[in-house]
């Protein structure tokens, strides 16, 4: 749904240079030229139109100097600052222009027709004169040369699967000869690379058959391929820079077509030219970088004039259809005929084109979407399409048709290069055609479309019988418009762009002016016989302008701040918002940089769009995001831009990958999008539905909100939420709006308790309407059901959604409805149970107690009549009050069965009474009888008696003691304790004063607790008992493992020391010095591995230290550091014993208190045997050479340099300890006091000793 729009011309024209122009390549320099004639060489720079510099080849002899000479190839190298030309006469040249040095690096006597460099300048492919390929390396070096014809098909021949021979397959109408020679061809080879350079492919003229063979070489020159024999191939060659296809053309009999070959030489695809066969030739075709343009050089042939009329064609694809969305006609004169042309390489979308006249034209293009810019029109939403002399135009209000698709076409005479829309919103559908000879047709919509014009046709709305809904413009005038100063002026295509349709009537255009960088801004008005040039504004420069109404005068487009604006890189598509209020300017690069203004806001834009408040962009993570710019700032929407909200939020969508805005639908919600290969997508942002529905709410347009909310599963509660107050004030508009029972209806089951205007739909510009609620201790759901009094089935509707659901309200009225016409009962009861399940209903039918609307719903049941009918026969039997007793505790409704069982007198009362102690109803009961009542009275006796069994004695005193239960209560009270209220309940009794003496006594007796010793005291000490023994046998267990374990340590280290010992050499003085480095060298090389960790672990708190220190000692076998390890655990043990003496201690004397002499003294002996061991063990596992290297090694504010040095030299002369010093390693002094255990381990200590079991120990 893009066109190709001209951007930006210029170019130059050189009157000082000699000689015809043959060839031309782009120079290093940013817009330098080089052009190679029968001379030499030219240089040309479009900003001036003399020529920069110039290089003859006539004066050494490689070109002669009567003319006749031909150049066949030019290129810039710009590492070797030189110039490389090609002569048809076999020389290779490197031409310097600045030094005018010409240096020959080869010929060929046969002569050259080709030569083609590879896009990344390594290798140089040569077509000789006879028929060769040279293939050369970047220094000029031959590589291979092989012959251009060759009999094999190549290294990716086909495999035969005994399908046939090709000789016996059918080869068409004309046979086997059907591949014939095109009548126009030059005879000359074609070569083109792929875009990485790995292959090249090479078009000749095959000598046998005259036709022209497609062959595809290796970057080594290995033949890979040969096409299959075409008919009628011609010259022109390009291989698409993407790699997949070769491009050619085909002559064939009845039309010329443009083929696609793919790389193993298979035709694939073609599209036609809008010529008849023999019209036209082409001569050269020609891929943009990105692949997405192909442009087709052509020369008429059937011109009357003696020299051919010039075309060029850009052609591109969408969908699988190619559209010609520009022609450039250069006319007849001699000067205006085509030499060669070219795409840049950097700038993807600049053509470069030398005339013969020596006149260098260049066009930059970019993409574009015409569509309408009005708002209220009923033609806004149309975007037109430029294919050849067609303009697709698609009404996407009506129906988004896919393209190559279209809602109508308009024929023109000539190939169409722009569209405009009218600037006036009335009449945004109404557009301005400009074709490729500068005519402007006017279509416009109104009164005369009675009159069907040819030149307007449907697309796929219309025709086959059928009558299209849809209006179509007619074609109001054509104007010419001609801005050329003479007519003998050599022509430049496209010399106008920017057509503008002025809401007045008249058009604004830009022209090229006299220098390249200059551009003319034409203002023109529609007179008899044309359009008529009223003013020539030149802006110079390229900033925005502003053109005032009244005066044709060009003023800089300023800001709020009154700052001229002027964009910091060309922008190739703008649009005017506002922003918080202000107006701006929005611009958007060829390079995704998005400008609000002259600030950048973001640089990851592909396409954007407008839309009331709205800005609709998608960005190169595949999104699609909206804005409301009504409260935004521009700092705002950058932050918003540059952040990635919420995948969940209400502002961004996800997207197909490459997708783009092709236009905002007014009015309505959908945004169209078209995807890379060219299919269009329709999506409903949340953000735009959101907005068109509150619009419509606030117009009161019910049925348009609600038919869009049901469409896009909007939920329903905003058609309340969003004003609650205008929603009430307007509920008869609503209903007779929608008028529609069944609309009304899912309107109601969506009802919730909760405001989504603040959870689910919140505004974007932070503003709501949303009112607070005129009826705060009403419901949502109640509130509205009163006012819904119109539609029966609407009514059910409200009862059933209400809180609770007022269900036997609604089958009440179904069972009225008996008697109505409008809807049946028939029907509402049917309805009914499209809510409500067919079970729960039948319930709560019966709990109506009218037995026909219990029939009427047991009909629409899977009931058996046989179940439900005797049921039935024998309610109707009963008294009133016990028949819905029946029912009720039927439907497990025991509250309203007390009720109805409490009237029906005293004789059911047994019954009343165990239902109320079957379902433990007896608060309920209590209320349904009066205090002085006997069944009053009774009730609180059972009610007393089930306290009682739940263990809540005060209560239960409280309900018998009201109801006049005293001597239950009496007892009650002294079950709870309350010694008060149980003295006034034997009061209440009448009790003596000896009585109640006895009773004090008995529950001042009861409430001593003398049992509690043996109830919980003294099997807590024995559990203690044994806890102590088990934890004195594990500590025990776990010492002598680990001593047995240090002993053998100590051992592999001291056998460890010795083998270390045995390599010393003895009188060596220096062996002094290796033991005073050896313990540090040794220190550091076995702490290395803990270096990382330690630095790490510096920077955190103490306690993560300390533990970290701990971890360095592992009890693991074989570890360095399992000797500091093991006595770090043994003195752990001391010291665990140690701190458990206090407690057997006192464990010890209330065992013998409460007489288990027989436990204590078993406690006593095994700690007596720990203490014991540990006492004995110290000095073996703390050795006293360990505890003096403690003790001397002192460090503090006390000591003074010679104390520490004397200390440290007590140190080397001090026997090794623990084997080999501790395994080699250096041990802090808060480390190795940390090792050494309390010296009040001992057993002498006799305070916690108990003498009397076995004497005191010795």
């Amino acid at each position: 749904m893009r066109n190709l729009r001209l951007l930006r011309t210029g170019g130059c024209r050189s009157a000082a240079a000699t000689g015809t122009p043959q060839c031309f390549c782009l120079g290093a320099e940013p817009g330098a030229v080089l052009v190679g004639s029968q001379y030499g060489l030219v240089e040309l720079h479009p900003a001036g139109d003399s020529v920069s510099r110039e290089l003859s080849l006539t004066v050494d002899g490689f070109l002669p100097e009567d003319g006749s000479g031909c150049i066949v190839g030019v290129e810039d190298l710009p590492e070797q600052e030189s110039v490389c030309v090609a002569t048809a006469a076999g020389d290779i040249l490197l031409c310097n222009l600045n030094t005018k040095q010409v240096e020959c690096v080869g010929s060929v006597d046969s002569g050259l027709s080709v030569m083609s460099w590879s896009p990344d300048q390594e290798l140089v492919l040569l077509a000789t004169g006879q028929q060769t390929l040279i293939m050369m390396t970047r220094d000029f070096e031959p590589i291979t040369e092989k012959q251009i014809h060759q009999d094999e098909f190549g290294e990716g021949k086909f495999v035969a699967l005994g399908w046939g021979k090709k000789e016996t397959q059918f080869h068409g109408s004309e046979g086997k000869q059907a591949a014939h020679p095109s009548a126009w061809d030059d005879g000359r080879p074609r070569v083109t690379w792929r875009g990485d350079g790995q292959f090249v492919a090479v078009s000749a003229v095959c000598p046998e058959t005259g036709a022209r063979k497609v062959r595809v070489w290796s970057r080594e020159l290995v033949l890979q391929s040969t096409s299959e024999p075409v008919s009628g191939l011609e010259q022109a060659l390009s291989w698409k820079p993407s790699g997949n296809l070769i491009a050619s053309t085909q002559e064939k009999p009845n039309r010329h077509d443009v083929v696609f070959l793919e790389k193993n030489g298979l035709l694939h695809g073609e599209f036609t030219l809008p010529f008849q066969k023999g019209q036209v030739k082409v001569n050269e075709m020609l891929w943009n970088a990105d692949s997405t343009i192909l442009a087709i050089w052509l020369e008429d042939l059937k011109s009357v004039v003696t020299t051919c009329f010039s075309t060029v064609q850009l052609w591109t694809t969408g969908n699988y259809h190619w559209y010609l969305k520009q022609s450039l006609h250069f006319g007849s004169l001699e000067e205006n005929q085509l030499v060669s042309l070219l795409w840049d390489r950097e700038n993807l979308y600049r053509l470069h084109i030398l005339c013969q006249g020596w006149r260098y034209l260049f066009y930059d293009w970019h993409w574009t979407t015409d569509h309408g810019l009005g708002e209220n029109s009923q033609h806004m939403a149309n975007v037109a399409v430029i294919d050849g002399d067609k303009v697709l135009v698609t009404a996407f209000q009506h129906a988004v048709v896919p393209p190559p698709m279209c809602t109508y076409e308009l024929q023109l005479q000539q190939a169409v290069n722009q569209v405009a829309f009218h600037t006036n919103p009335k009449h945004s559908g109404d557009m301005a055609v400009l074709d490729a000879d500068n005519r402007i047709s006017l279509y416009r919509y109104g009164e005369s479309t009675t009159v069907d014009d040819p030149s307007v046709k449907f697309g796929v709305v219309g025709g086959n019988g059928f009558k299209a809904a849809v209006e179509t413009p007619y074609l109001d005038k054509t104007y010419r418009v001609d801005v050329s100063s003479s007519s003998n002026e050599a022509m430049n295509p496209l010399g106008l762009r920017f057509l503008t349709w002025l809401p007045d009537g008249s058009f604004l255009v830009v022209g090229q002016g006299q220098h390249a960088a200059q551009s003319v801004l034409h203002h023109l008005t529609a007179v008899r016989d044309g359009l008529s040039l009223l003013l020539d504004l030149q802006p110079g420069g390229h900033g925005l302008r502003n053109l005032a109404a009244s005066t044709p005068v060009l003023e800089p487009w300023r800001s709020s701040s009154s700052s001229a604006v002027q964009f910091p890189y060309r922008c190739v598509q703008t649009s005017i918002t506002r922003i918080s209020g202000e107006e701006v300017i929005l611009g958007l690069t060829d390079r995704c940089r998005f400008f609000v203004n002259d600030v950048e806001v973001a640089s990851n834009i592909t396409s954007f769009a407008t839309y009331n408040e709205f800005l609709l962009v998608t960005t190169n993570t595949h999104t699609c995001q909206c804005f409301c710019l009504k409260n935004l700032s521009v700092k705002a929407l950058q932050a918003s831009l540059s952040s990635a909200a919420a995948p969940s939020s209400e502002t961004l969508r996800k997207v197909e990958r490459g997708s783009r805005i092709v236009t905002v639908v007014p009015q309505d919600t959908k945004v169209v999008l078209q995807m890379p290969r060219g299919n269009l997508e329709t999506i409903h942002h949340r953000a735009l539905v959101l907005a068109q529905i509150r619009k419509w709410l606030d117009r009161l347009m019910f049925r348009e909100a609600f038919q869009c909310m049901r469409k896009l599963r909007i939920n329903l509660n905003l058609l309340y939420d969003h004003n609650p107050k205008v929603f009430l004030e307007n509920i008869e508009t609503f209903i007779r709006q929608i008028d529609s029972v069944n609309y009304i209806n899912l309107f109601f089951t969506e009802l919730k308790e909760e405001d989504f205007t603040k959870s689910m739909y919140p505004s974007l510009n932070g503003s709501s309407n949303s009112q607070p609620h005129q009826h705060p201790d009403q419901k949502k759901v109640n509130l509205i059901s009163l006012f819904y009094c119109t539609y029966c089935l609407s009514i059910l509707t409200a009862h059933v959604k209400k809180s609770p659901p007022e269900l036997e309200i609604a089958l009440q009225k179904v069972h009225d409805l008996r008697d109505v016409q409008a809807v049946s009962a028939e029907e509402a009861l049917k309805y009914l149970l499209f809510l409500v399940d067919v079970n729960e209903l039948y319930d709560y039918s019966l709990g109506t107690y009218d037995f026909d609307l219990v029939i009427m719903v047991a009909e629409k049941s899977q009931k058996d009549p046989k179940e439900y009918l005797p049921f039935l026969n024998t309610l109707r039997k009963m008294e009133t009050n016990y028949q819905r007793y029946t029912i009720d505790r039927h439907l497990k409704r025991y509250t309203k069965a007390l009720g109805h069982l409490s009237k029906c007198g005293p004789e059911h009362f047994s019954e009343f009474l165990n239902l109320v102690k079957d379902q433990n109803l007896y608060s309920e009961a209590l209320k349904l009888y009066p205090s002085s009542t006997q069944e009053y009275k009774d009730i609180s006796d059972a009610y007393g008696e089930y306290l009682m069994q739940k263990q809540l004695y005060e209560q239960a005193a409280l309900i018998l003691a009201r109801a006049g239960i005293f001597a239950k209560a009496l007892d009650a009270f002294q079950s709870s304790g309350s010694w008060q209220q149980a003295l006034c309940m034997a009061s209440r009794l009448g009790y003596t004063k000896d009585k109640l003496s006895s009773l004090a006594r008995s529950m001042i007796h009861k409430y001593g607790r003398l049992d509690i010793l043996e109830t919980n005291l003294k099997p807590a000490i024995l559990e203690a008992q044994k806890s102590q023994l088990i934890f004195l046998d594990s500590q025990k267990t776990a010492f002598l493992h680990h001593k047995s374990r240090l002993q053998v340590v100590r051992e592999l280290k001291e056998k460890a020391c010795e083998n270390l010992q045995d390599y010393d050499m003895p009188n060596c003085p220096e062996l002094e010095l290796f033991s005073e480095t050896s313990s540090v060298v040794t220190a550091s090389d076995m702490n290395s591995k803990y270096s990382h960790s330690n630095s790490r672990i510096s920077a955190r708190s103490s306690k993560n230290r300390r533990k970290a220190e701990r971890k360095r000692y592992s009890l693991k076998e074989g570890s360095p550091f399992e000797d500091i390890a093991l006595l770090e655990v043994l003195g752990e043990s001391v010291r665990a014993v140690e701190t458990v003496k206090g407690e057997i201690h006192i464990l010890l004397k209330q065992l013998v208190l409460f007489g288990y002499d027989e436990q204590a003294g078993a406690l006593q002996q095994v700690l007596e045997e720990v203490l014991q061991l540990m006492e004995t063990s110290v000095p073996e596992i703390w050795t006293p050479d360990l505890q003096q290297s403690s003790v001397n090694l002192v460090l503090g504010p006390n000591s003074t340099a010679n104390s520490i040095m004397a200390a440290y030299q007590q140190k080397r002369m001090m026997p090794p300890v623990f084997g080999c010093e501790m395994s080699g390693r250096v041990v802090g002094l808060e480390a190795l006091q940390a090792l050494l255990p309390s010296n009040s381990c001992t057993v002498t200590e006799l305070w916690w000793f108990l003498a009397f079991f076995d004497g005191v120990p010795s």
